[in-house]
Order: C-alpha cells, then sequence, then structure tokens
C-alpha cells in the first residue's frame, strides 16, 4: 500500500473520493503517515481487512476450537503511577479535562496476528503481513446521504459483576468522562458539517472476550455535510484526528501531557482506519491492538483519566481491555 505525509493524504483522499473510486485509508495517531490504496489494488496476501462487513476476504464460519495461550507482562504499577501522576497534575493544573493514558504490554500467545484476524469477532479488523493486527469494537465517523454520524465510546467495566451495567451508568466518574468526550465529539463535527446534534447518548453495548464480557458505554453524535462533501473527504476526516476518545481535551495541549507521560510512540495506535466509496464512508477508532516489532508482540491499551480517576482502578481497566475477542 502507498504510504503518504498528511497533505499528500488529503489530496489523494480527496480525489478517490471525488471520482467515486472505492478505497482503504489507515491513517496514525499524529496523522504524519497514512496508507491509502483503491481497494481494486490492495493484495490480501499484505492486507486484509472487514469494516462492518465490508472485506477483502471471506469471515471465518469456523469458531476457534484450540487452546489459547495468552499471558502478558502488565506495566508495573509503579511506573503506571508515574504516568499517571503527570497526567491526573496537568488535569489538576487546569490544562487538561480529559487525558486517555495508555501502556504498551509485552503478549506472549500461541496465536498468530493472522490467527486473530481470523477469529476474532469485531465489528472492525484489519491485519498487516508481519506488522500489526487491529480488532476494533469503536466506529470513529460514519457518512452516508450527506450525514456524518461519530460514536465515541467511554466508559468499561466488567459484565459478570453483579449489577455491573448499573454500576458503569451510576459511576460518577464514567458519566463525567462520558459527557466530557460527547461535548468534545460534538465540537469537532461542528467544524464539519451543520445541525449538529447528539442522538443517542450514553447506551451499554456488550462486548465478548476471550477473558469475559465486559460492557462499554459509547453515544451517537450527528450532523450536516455540505452537498459537496465527497470531493473534501480527506479534508473532513483529518480535520477531526486525532479521535477525542483517544487523547482528550483540549486536544493539542493533552496531546502534549500524553506524550510527555507515554514515553513510547502510538504509531497506528489511536489512529483510524476505513473505508470509502465516495459517497459512503465508515471508519473506525484502531484501539484493541496487537503489534509485532522485531520478532515480539506488544499490546497497547489504556483508558481515560479526569480529576476523579483513581489510580489502581484505572490501572485494572487498562489490564481488562488486553483481550483477543476470540471465544
Amino acid at each position: 500500500m502507498q504510504p503518504y505525509k498528511r497533505p499528500e493524504a488529503i489530496k489523494r483522499m480527496n480525489e478517490l473520493a471525488g471520482s467515486r473510486k472505492p478505497f482503504l485509508f489507515i491513517i496514525d495517531y499524529k496523522q504524519q503517515y497514512s496508507l491509502i490504496e483503491e481497494v481494486s489494488h490492495i493484495d490480501p496476501a499484505c492486507c486484509r481487512y472487514d469494516f462492518n462487513g465490508v472485506k477483502n476476504v471471506e469471515a471465518s464460519t469456523e469458531s476457534y476450537t484450540g487452546r489459547i495461550d495468552w499471558n502478558f507482562t502488565p506495566v508495573p504499577l509503579a511506573d503506571y503511577r508515574n504516568a499517571f501522576e503527570i497526567v491526573k497534575r496537568n488535569i489538576l493544573a487546569g490544562n487538561s479535562y480529559l487525558a486517555n493514558l495508555t501502556c504498551k504490554v509485552p503478549v506472549s500467545t500461541n496465536l498468530t496476528l493472522e490467527d486473530v484476524f481470523r477469529h476474532s469477532k469485531a465489528l472492525y479488523k484489519l491485519w498487516l503481513k508481519d506488522r500489526l493486527v487491529c480488532f476494533s469494537p469503536e466506529i470513529f465517523v460514519r457518512i452516508e446521504d450527506g450525514k456524518i454520524k461519530s460514536f465515541p465510546m467511554k466508559g468499561t467495566i466488567d459484565a459478570t459483576l453483579s449489577d455491573a451495567a448499573k454500576q458503569l451508568m451510576d459511576d460518577p466518574k464514567e458519566a463525567a468522562e462520558h459527557a466530557t468526550i460527547v461535548d468534545l465529539i460534538r465540537n469537532d463535527l461542528s467544524m464539519v458539517a451543520e445541525r449538529v446534534s447528539v442522538a443517542r447518548y450514553r447506551y451499554c453495548d456488550r462486548l465478548e472476550t476471550n477473558k469475559g464480557p465486559i460492557f462499554q458505554t459509547s453515544s451517537e453524535i450527528c450532523g450536516i455535510l455540505p452537498d459537496d462533501y465527497p470531493s473534501h473527504i480527506g479534508d473532513i476526516i483529518f480535520c477531526l484526528l486525532p479521535a477525542g476518545s483517544i487523547t482528550g481535551a483540549p486536544k493539542p495541549k493533552t496531546m502534549a501531557i500524553i506524550e510527555e507521560a507515554e514515553k513510547y510512540e502510538r504509531g497506528f495506535y489511536t489512529g483510524i482506519m476505513g473505508y470509502c466509496d465516495g459517497k459512503t464512508l465508515d471508519s473506525a477508532v484502531m484501539i484493541r491492538f496487537l503489534e509485532q516489532e522485531k520478532g515480539k508482540l506488544y499490546y497497547k491499551a489504556g483508558g481515560g483519566i479526569t480529576s476523579k480517576s483513581d489510580l489502581q482502578s484505572e490501572y485494572n481497566e487498562m489490564i481488562q481491555k488486553i483481550y483477543v475477542p476470540i471465544y
């Protein structure tokens, strides 16, 4: 697939969408490196995708019946505390209202990246040979018939807990975090669309994982695009990046705080991936992410930190998200 820097990526997406040529796009967290290619030119031996049913490989009809070895070494709590305190200190100083803190965790498993792609049950899946696999449940934006919709996802709990959904919905920290993200995304969409509104606020979804079910909360935010939006698809998408749900608010200052705290490069993790045919576009935030580096596997995971965040709870949530949706 052809790599592009930001200006060239915007131009290429505008050209392809404007001429109604279906294409795939993969954009990294910092929007410095993008892979954009017409779907007719994508080699399934190197790149496979299944974005909400739009795919270049047939889905596996067989459930995985083998044993899953899944072992990881979480970031030591002391190291996580150091990063957490950088974020919390900035929030209390008024530099950010919400910051998404993530970690890079070594993983050992008997599954290959291709195995994870083939057998994972997720709304959006991507596999790049010898590089990464992403199995994301989180929609970034959808565009259809001149309407743009975003579905920010914030708030996670173990679904096996007693009254788990109620606990999640009643948690003041989770409610505040979600409200901040909804406000941020609403403002983001207002930069590219008119009549922006919240169609559904804070609904709960159940996700299955190899470690058991979890609940997560999302909202639906909608707006109306100008009539000539197809020839400006690249401008629209890049204007909305990075995704608010994996940065925080305000974005520029929060990204600087994240960089100071995390001390690793996210790369494609928490970037976006998607498909566009010129009139419709469907995309996902690249969370739930397993990457291969020099023959070793790393899982990247995290969560939102607010002034109400508790160190141990946030650490536990980060660990909870280190899973594969194979069951």
